[in-house]
């Protein structure tokens, strides 16, 4: 029984440095940008001057 005990606690150990590790990740902006990433590989490379002179 003591050890359901320990593995309850682990377990909320671990679930709630996740909580914080997911608040700290939204909080500096990891997840703002949701439209960019999937339509990426649609938009144009921006061509620098030496490829319009060739």
């Amino acid at each position: 029984m003591s050890a359901l005990f320990l593995l309850v606690i682990i377990s909320l150990l671990v679930a709630c440095f996740f909580l914080v590790a997911f608040i700290w990740s939204v909080k500096r902006g990891q997840y703002e940008d949701e439209y960019t990433p999937s339509v990426r590989m649609l938009f144009d490379d921006n061509k620098s001057k030496n490829d319009n002179n060739q």
